[in-house]
């Protein structure tokens, strides 16, 4: 049983004497320092500090207790010491399992790159393009809408072919309806200068 350097108390049981002795708060919020990185703190006998401010597995403040005390009620409970805050005196450690800490930052860090990752590819048509072309085309569409792309679909006027603009109307037609159970219309076709664009997106994506 641990006990605490002025009364003898247990790590369970702090007195009003250490509360006032170092000030410390039982409701303080225990998310002190949240900006510090933890992926690279100090864990257990790397840590030093004769003292330490040390709050536990579930957030509640133990107060001031020596390295050792600190090191002995993380054997008992299972967890690792982490310095999550060495801008303080004494520095602020907590108590956590930090193998699932460490892989739950793991799992959001690759949902970031996952997302961050979402691109916008650009497939170019021609107002007269063959069928052939055009399932190629929607082939490579159809590709990077499952991948979670986005797709700007471009139809490149040249010279009088802006006078056939129904041609790249029914062209993008045709690709909105063979790419419909992969991908929805973001945005509806419209005219920049002499293209027609219409943009997709992954209809997974727009369902969640």
């Amino acid at each position: 049983m641990i006990s605490w350097a002025c009364c003898g108390r247990t790590a369970a049981a702090l007195c009003k004497c250490c509360t006032n002795r170092f000030n410390v708060s039982h409701t303080e919020d225990a998310t002190i320092e949240k900006k510090t990185d933890t992926s690279q703190a100090r864990i257990n006998t790397s840590i030093k500090a004769p003292l330490l401010r040390v709050i536990d597995g579930e957030g509640n403040q133990l107060g001031i207790i020596t390295n050792q005390q600190a090191q002995t009620i993380a054997t008992e409970q299972g967890l690792d010491l982490v310095e999550v805050s060495t801008n303080t005196d004494p520095p602020v450690c907590r108590l956590m399992d930090y193998g699932k800490f460490k892989y739950q930052q793991s799992k959001k860090l690759q949902k970031r790159k996952t997302v961050h990752t979402v691109q916008t590819k650009e497939i170019k048509l021609r107002p007269f393009t063959g069928e052939h072309d055009l399932e190629v085309k929607v082939r490579h569409m159809l590709e990077f809408l499952d991948r979670g792309h986005k797709v700007k679909v471009n139809v490149v006027f040249r010279g009088r072919e802006m006078r056939f603009k129904e041609h790249g109307e029914s062209i993008l037609q045709k690709v909105a309806s063979k790419v419909e159970e992969n991908g929805v219309i973001e945005r509806e076709t419209r005219v920049e200068g002499r293209n027609m664009v219409m943009m997709l997106a992954p209809r997974k994506q727009i369902s969640n």
